[in-house]
């Protein structure tokens, strides 16, 4: 791969992380709204699926960005 599509690609893989982690806190901001003083604590099972799911998707995106870093730390990138 060429070092023009190493870049191209780490940037996407960045990018990933950052909408990764705005998933993360829109989910988080909906889970917050099922506690006091709004709600009565008992959050609903889609806010939970999708909270997980977001934290999922980060954890995902943060594992693939640091392969692709541990590549470029060993010169194979």
């Amino acid at each position: 791969m060429s070092a023009e599509n190493n870049r191209v690609e780490e940037a996407r893989a960045m990018e990933r992380i950052v909408n990764a982690t705005k998933q993360v806190q829109t989910a988080f901001t909906a889970l917050q709204a099922h506690f006091p003083p709004e709600g009565d604590g008992r959050p609903s099972q889609m806010a939970l699926q999708t909270f997980d799911a977001a934290l999922q998707e980060l954890e995902e995106a943060q594992a693939s960005f640091d392969t692709m870093l541990n590549d470029l730390f060993d010169g194979n990138r």
